[in-house]
């Protein structure tokens, strides 16, 4: 498996990290998991509940992003080594985003987003 796919794999499981962060704002803050609503629960967070919350859903989002940008870069026989270095940079960046989040360090979470996009771009750029 080559590095972009690794990562892949890691960036998919960093939604499912937050999730975990996110239930236990919910268990912390409204005394449950409400499993019937979720998220009707979900909307009551505040604070770093709520963060962790939108850092799950941003996470998720950005997520397709990445996949078609590996897919297409390995499909068009992109530069393995520039694949895997923008590919190594969007997860690293996907991290820090979801630790700004968390910190509620917004500036840096808008800067590592940002980086993160700009990986998915370079991906299909050296596609072409």
């Amino acid at each position: 498996m080559t590095t972009p796919f690794w990562c892949l794999l890691v960036a998919s499981f960093i939604p499912f990290v937050l999730g975990f962060v996110s239930h236990y704002f919910r268990y912390k803050q409204l005394g449950s998991i409400d499993n019937k609503y979720p998220r009707l629960q979900q909307a009551q967070l505040t604070g770093a509940g709520a963060r962790a919350q939108a850092a799950e859903e941003n996470a998720f989002e950005a997520l397709p992003v990445f996949a078609a940008a590996v897919f297409v870069a390995h499909l068009a026989g992109a530069n393995a080594g520039t694949a895997a270095l923008l590919s190594v940079i969007f997860v690293a960046a996907r991290l820090l985003h979801a630790i700004a989040y968390l910190a509620n360090i917004d500036l840096l979470r808008t800067l590592v987003f940002g980086v993160g996009l700009v990986c998915c771009i370079g991906l299909f750029v050296i596609s072409a």
